[in-house]
């Protein structure tokens, strides 16, 4: 199991229309080959930066191929106008989430 985490930095301003915007392209991600979930967190400390987490089958479905897709371009053509800087993008590999104790 892949996690692609890319690290998206948002206008000040535009923080309630990014997550509009995200809400209206989430389907082009949602059904990539290979896709096992996500969710998008808003910083804490930085709320004009969010995390994206997108559980992967294989690091070559998220890369090339969700990628190298038309609904990877309109996907971020539905998003771009938002960032204030460029967004990092990187994978990690590991198994889901466990639960811990309850409290």
């Amino acid at each position: 199991m892949i996690y692609e985490i890319a690290v998206l930095p948002v206008h000040k301003a535009h923080i309630e229309t990014f997550r509009r915007a995200f809400a209206e392209v989430a389907h082009l991600l949602s059904r990539a080959k290979g896709y096992g979930g996500h969710v998008l967190a808003q910083g804490i400390e930085t709320p004009q930066v969010f995390n994206l987490i997108v559980r992967w089958q294989s690091l070559e479905d998220h890369t090339p191929g969700f990628e190298a897709s038309d609904d990877h371009q309109m996907f971020m053509n539905g998003l771009e106008a938002y960032f204030s800087d460029e967004p990092t993008v990187y994978h990690i590999e590991g198994e889901a989430f466990t639960t811990g104790p309850e409290l």
